[in-house]
């Protein structure tokens, strides 16, 4: 397992998002979440990669503890991961080849050959080969959400976490990019998609676990029953609900990882990778 939460509480500030999280994902995995805007679904990715503590229950990813990591290890965790937001968040004063060159120079690629043929094999990947010296403002949405993917796959990574990447896109590109996604899963990635449509995870089979009224329910590959948004589900934003009665439903037994020794401290910044800020 490269994820392997137990009895997890997810907060935020003084507010319990989702109370005990059992949630395991396998190396190659394909796994979604779903559930109603609020319901916790970004916040237990922050977890993941390191952006929200956590402070009860067992939690760790690629073979970190999460309770107990230290700050300067974080971008060594953070390499090892990628992630594709809803919004894209490409520089938009630089071309394609710039956008993940940037990335590859703050992540210690020096050589600018390997960086060259690097861009030029994850372009290759999602199709746009040909879009390299294109601007972010003359790309579809589609395309955007495609150099995203591209920009999380540079470093290689075991894990990409995907939130919301289709929200923006029509059908036909939501579908395009779940199935790169699906793709990379079948290659040895293993893919979190963090979604509400229930077409994608008919046509794209995975297991599914749902964010519902504070609770975290794993219910096995196939789409989930239609769920209305209501004050309950908007956990985020309300106050602290009581703590409900805990899930009976689990995800199997697994081998818990061993920590690894700790990696040396990265040069980049304690940032995700896919967030890097413009330049000044």
């Amino acid at each position: 397992m490269i994820i392997n939460y137990k009895e997890v509480d997810i907060q935020r500030e003084e507010n319990t998002i989702l109370y005990n999280v059992n949630f395991e994902v396998a190396e190659s995995e394909f796994v979604y979440l779903t559930g109603v805007v609020g319901s916790g679904k970004s916040s237990l990715l922050k977890t993941i990669y390191g952006e929200l503590d956590i402070m009860s229950g067992t939690a760790e990813v690629l073979g970190y503890d999460m309770r107990r990591i230290k700050r300067r290890h974080i971008p060594a965790l953070r390499k090892q991961l990628g992630i594709v937001f809803q919004d894209f968040r490409l520089l938009t004063d630089r071309n394609v080849r710039r956008n993940l060159d940037f990335v590859l120079r703050s992540t210690g690629w020096k050589s600018r050959t390997e960086r060259a043929n690097r861009i030029r094999e994850v372009l290759e990947t999602v199709g746009l080969a040909d879009k390299q010296e294109a601007m972010p403002y003359e790309l579809s949405g589609g395309e955007q959400q495609r150099v995203c993917i591209a920009r999380a796959i540079l470093n290689h990574p075991r894990l990409i976490l995907a939130d919301e990447a289709t929200g923006n896109q029509d059908a036909a590109s939501g579908i395009h990019t779940t199935q790169i996604l699906y793709d990379l899963a079948r290659q040895g990635t293993a893919v979190i998609m963090a979604t509400h449509n229930n077409a994608l995870i008919e046509r794209f089979p995975g297991r599914v676990y749902e964010c519902r009224n504070h609770q975290f329910l794993c219910h096995g590959p196939g789409p989930v029953a239609p769920i209305e948004d209501t004050a309950e589900d908007t956990a985020e934003a309300a106050a602290p609900a009581p703590s409900p009665k805990r899930s009976t439903i689990q995800s199997a037994n697994a081998p818990t990882p061993a920590s690894p020794a700790e990696a040396p401290a990265s040069s980049t910044d304690d940032i995700p990778v896919a967030t890097i800020a413009q330049e000044s």
